[in-house]
């Protein structure tokens, strides 16, 4: 798979047009498998590591219908490039930085991608565009289907399926949506929604996943546990949270339009401004803007830009991105100023 050229393009759930897309990022599946005849990752050698990576290579290029799926080496890579798939959300940070052999499985498209030896042998990921979860799901159960026909996975009747990590216990399934809630923060009424969530078992993480800082107004929304739930009820769980962060953050931007409409609007216009004419920008000044920005764009302050362009600057302004779009390392500086170029080159408006 070549990074270069992967870099310049937009992944699938990036496009802003899934349902509830002005609020929802993308909605997520992960599975936890592991192999009967091996260890739990913790407890492999560097032999069976290896073992797992040929095994699961050699069954994803046996499965027919995965014409666009490429196999990718991650030991090897360099340090750069393991930080441009986790910025592209088709590898976790923890197989980013874990040691030994390790590898993921990426459909070209980028609906979906499987890890191997991340915390499990397998964590296979599926993300949509907007809220679909449902179809996330369907397609991350034919995805394990798939790889059942070809792996063993440890499995008893009395628990489900086995994993590292007890929370993961039974279904293995990690349901998620990453949501953009710039008003609630805005009216400060984020902390009492993430309180009443603790409540209800559902988890709230930065961007990039678990161990990641909130940036930008960016929060993904997931189950905590799953031993004991069906698939149903853990899909059910989020599916019945995310609609009533949406009415909030909805109603906040209602009342922050009804009450606050100049000072709104100048947030947004002096964000934009920024992001046009700054001649360096670090990349967590510009999430803080493009996150302005891009509540600014869906309640009709800004014209004349996509939602589907804010989303991508999202994710090609981060620094392995930007390195990659500009082929060659660049330190802290560098960076910064590249960044600032690279946003006035896609926020210049139509006259």
């Amino acid at each position: 798979m070549k990074f270069d050229e992967l870099a310049g393009k937009c992944g699938e759930w990036l496009k802003g047009t899934g349902p509830e897309s002005d609020i929802v990022i993308s909605s997520r599946i992960r599975l936890a498998r592991n192999l009967s005849e091996f260890p739990f990752v913790r407890r492999c050698t560097e032999g069976d590591k290896r073992s797992i990576l040929r095994t699961v290579r050699q069954a994803v290029e046996a499965i027919e219908e995965w014409t666009n799926v490429e196999f990718v080496d991650v030991e090897p890579l360099s340090d750069l490039d393991r930080h441009f798939l986790v910025e592209r959300q088709l590898i976790s940070r923890e197989l980013r930085e874990v040691e030994g052999p390790r590898g993921v499985a990426i459909d070209t498209s980028e609906r979906f991608s499987v890890m191997v030896n991340e915390e499990d042998h397998l964590r296979i990921q599926v993300i949509r565009s907007g809220l679909d979860l449902q179809s996330a799901w369907n397609d991350a159960a034919e995805i394990d289907n798939f790889l059942e026909r070809k792996l063993t996975f440890a499995y008893l009747e009395k628990l489900g399926y086995l994993t590292a990590c007890p929370t993961n216990v039974g279904t293995g399934l990690r349901v998620s949506v990453m949501l953009h809630l710039p008003a609630l923060v805005i009216t400060r009424q984020i902390d009492k929604v993430f309180r009443s969530l603790q409540k209800m078992n559902v988890a709230v993480r930065g961007l990039f996943g678990e161990g990641s800082q909130f940036t930008g107004d960016f929060y993904q929304v997931s189950n905590q546990i799953t031993l004991g739930r069906s698939e149903e009820a853990l899909l059910q769980q989020v599916e019945y949270v995310v609609p009533q962060l949406i009415e909030y953050e909805r109603k906040a931007r209602s009342f922050l339009m009804n009450n606050s409409s100049h000072d709104l609007h100048d947030d947004v216009s002096r964000a934009f401004g920024i992001l046009q004419t700054a001649k360096k920008i670090s990349s967590e000044e510009t999430m803080l803007y493009l996150s302005k920005v891009r509540m600014g764009v869906n309640l009709g302050l800004i014209r004349d830009l996509e939602i589907a362009t804010v989303n991508k600057l999202l994710i090609h302004t981060q620094p392995a991105h930007l390195q990659k779009l500009r082929g060659k390392t660049l330190n802290t500086t560098d960076r910064n100023i590249e960044r600032a170029g690279y946003l006035q080159k896609h926020l210049v408006q139509k006259q």
